[in-house]
């Protein structure tokens, strides 16, 4: 039974890290995603005893299953649908902006725009704030408007 759940959090690990090298952001959510479930195997199948339960007052010469491993899973699982939630609303936003979930298609499009910043100088861009002023650095208070 043990080579059973070795191999089903080997698959899941490194069905996860595949997941993880590809360049789309919902296959890394997802690759996330089977990472944490191989992880919450792993917790149960290393700490998991069959027995009664723990139920004080437990009797003499008896054997008990361990609470804790539960209480650690139960506590990974919910950490890990928060994690999904956020990455999942994080990536629906950047769907929005982009049009697009590929992130090297979002990495070509941030580039362009970084080199059409560079291309117009810091006076004559119109989304410059001109109504702070300092005596000190002529820099100081003109911050780009976003």
């Amino acid at each position: 039974m043990t080579v059973i759940y070795s191999l089903a959090i080997a698959i899941l690990f490194g069905a996860g890290a595949y997941l993880l090298l590809k360049a789309d952001f919902i296959k890394i959510i997802a690759g996330i995603t089977l990472i944490s479930h191989a992880a919450n195997l792993f917790i149960m199948s290393a700490g998991l005893r069959t027995g009664a339960e723990p139920i004080y007052p437990i009797p003499p010469n008896r054997t008990v299953a361990d609470p804790l491993v539960q209480a650690m899973t139960l506590t990974a699982i919910v950490i890990s649908f928060g994690v999904s939630a956020l990455l999942i609303g994080l990536v629906y936003r950047v769907y929005q902006t982009h049009q697009s979930v590929d992130i090297e298609i979002i990495a070509d499009i941030e580039e362009r725009i970084v080199q059409e910043e560079e291309a117009v100088p810091v006076e004559n861009r119109i989304d410059v704030l001109e109504d702070r002023e300092d005596v000190g650095d002529p820099n100081v208070g003109k911050a780009p408007l976003r």
